[in-house]
């Protein structure tokens, strides 16, 4: 059986990933910051017949990382997908009135997160394995030219590079690193306006999980597609 960690996956993408992942066979690590919505999660994929384990993680502190790893490690000797999908997107106005400290929470969980997983899970990140970072369109470059969202959108921007740099430490490894965009979703973050359900916003995470050629590494991934950086 294969093994799949999500991070932030007690709502939104994070659990429909779960969903559709463990609907094809993979035991689930679904964590979350809070233990309670955790475990809620839990028990409702449980009941739709999903193998599903709750281990409580905020990747905003690598403490909080490192312990889940201790956990994980002792049940489990290798990850087969590890998806770095826990995010925040704070309303923090424009450039010029943006807050160290939303500045810092920001990247803490958008970009420092993703990374010091990647860092501390990587014992269990053997040949073959994937790691996928769910990144936005607002991480694009050319997207920063906008004052919409800037702490948002620079933190996923830096996630891109992380990625990128990741793909490049790991690749003779034989693991994949990629970031992928899942557009708007009708999510608590993306709102009842956007025009995506999560089930499509999940699709291609899916498919880098499962599909995708094990040497797609280091790119930025739309509906299965290649997109620019």
């Amino acid at each position: 059986m294969k093994t799949v960690l999500i991070t932030g996956a007690n709502r939104g993408i994070g659990y429909e990933i779960a969903r559709q992942l463990g609907n094809q066979g993979f035991l689930v690590i679904l964590t979350a910051r809070e233990k309670g919505k955790g475990e809620h999660a839990m028990m409702h994929l449980r009941g739709l017949g999903i193998d599903c384990r709750f281990v409580q993680i905020d990747v905003s502190d690598i403490r909080s990382i490192e312990a889940a790893y201790q956990v994980v490690s002792k049940c489990r000797d290798s990850l087969d997908v590890l998806i770095n999908n826990a995010g925040i997107m704070p309303q923090t106005g424009g450039i010029l009135e943006v807050r160290p400290k939303a500045l810092r929470e920001v990247f803490d969980t958008n970009t420092f997160g993703p990374l010091h997983m990647v860092q501390v899970f990587r014992p269990l990140l053997n040949e073959g394995s994937r790691i996928i970072n769910i990144s936005s369109s607002l991480g694009k470059f050319s997207s920063q030219s906008s004052d919409y969202s800037p702490a948002y959108g620079m933190s996923k921007n830096a996630l891109n590079v992380v990625t990128l740099r990741l793909a490049h430490a790991l690749k003779d490894s034989g693991i994949a690193v990629n970031s992928m965009c899942p557009g708007w979703v009708k999510t608590d973050m993306g709102g009842d306006g956007a025009q995506r359900s999560v089930e499509k916003g999940a699709e291609t995470v899916v498919w880098l999980a499962t599909e995708a050629p094990i040497n797609l590494t280091g790119k930025f991934i739309r509906d299965k597609r290649e997109i620019e950086f």
